[in-house]
């Protein structure tokens, strides 16, 4: 019987791809796994490294190519091939900890929670400010396991596959920006689901070159800043939106400005600072639309 269905979307990462399912094969203390892989490349990518995944991989494995280039696609294709009971999901760039599966279905076993998150621990192998880019992609909780007033970013979680329960449960509109996760995780929250942490459900995520520059890390600070602000739009919550934006004024012109002078001083400290500005300016700029997957991403070159 298949307990838990892991799902792993990828997309032009396939030696990424085979890590985090081989960390996925490596998995203690749990039984029914199944390993679940989209790719979601328009020139399928990923296809040799599924195949030669097939003759390695000791528990069921199967796969499929959507080639709709959109993470929400990606999400809807995997869920389709599910068949366990629960759902785990792992993005293509994270490595899981061996007892990582575990751990997510035991905090799920004490709390009752819909949804469980663990710790991303993120690795950069540039020699320039690794500690920014690092702390910018790391996520970081409570250091005790047990229920989270929030959720978090669904790479690294575990939900019952039931929960999905709609023909498309992640949102095509959100397959360029992202947040799909976002917005279906603040419908659940409005008819009362739980939402849990697990501390030692830990993954390392490696950070590619790509993401390793001041351009696109400020990106993904905005673009983290403008979550709660979408967020709070599209639960037409229009007086937690007013605060959001508010906060977030303060914070790009506080931060901002100490950053300035920082700069002289201290480029650690000056791009952390940054880092806060440019989240408070998401906050102000909620609706100035940041494209970082599908067309946008097929327009890379392969």
């Amino acid at each position: 019987m298949i307990r838990v269905s892991v799902l792993v979307p990828t997309f032009r990462r396939p030696e990424s791809f085979l890590r985090a399912a081989r960390s996925v094969l490596a998995q203690q203390g749990v039984e029914g796994v199944e390993l679940i892989a989209v790719d979601n490349s328009p020139e399928g990518s990923a296809l040799a490294a599924f195949r030669i995944l097939e003759g390695d991989a000791s528990i069921p494995f199967r796969w499929a190519h959507e080639p709709r280039a959109g993470v929400a696609h990606a999400r809807n294709a995997a869920l389709a091939l599910a068949q366990g009971d629960l759902a785990a999901w792992l993005d293509d760039d994270e490595e899981a900890s061996p007892h990582w599966l575990a751990s997510l279905i035991a905090v799920r076993r004490e709390t009752g929670a819909q949804s469980v998150f663990g710790p991303v621990r993120a690795r950069c192998a540039c020699e320039d400010n690794a500690d920014f880019y690092e702390n910018l992609y790391s996520r970081s909780g409570p250091t005790e396991s047990g229920y989270s007033e929030r959720a978090y970013g669904i790479g690294n979680s575990l939900q019952p596959r039931l929960m999905f329960e709609e023909a498309q449960p992640f949102d095509p509109r959100a397959n360029q920006t992202g947040g799909e996760d976002d917005a279906l995780f603040a419908s659940w929250a409005d008819v009362g689901a739980r939402f849990a942490w697990a501390a030692d459900a830990w993954v390392i995520e490696h950070l590619g070159p790509e993401r390793t520059h001041l351009k696109h890390g400020l990106k993904r600070a905005f673009a983290y800043g403008q979550g709660p602000c979408e967020t709070a739009w599209a639960t037409r919550d229009f007086a937690g939106l007013a605060k959001h934006m508010a906060i977030g004024a303060g914070q790009a012109i506080v931060f901002g400005a100490a950053s300035a002078i920082a700069l002289a001083g201290s480029t650690p400290r000056a791009l952390a600072l940054l880092d806060r500005a440019a989240r408070g300016a998401g906050k102000v700029f909620w609706f100035w639309e940041q494209r970082f997957y599908g067309e946008a991403l097929v327009r890379q070159p392969a």
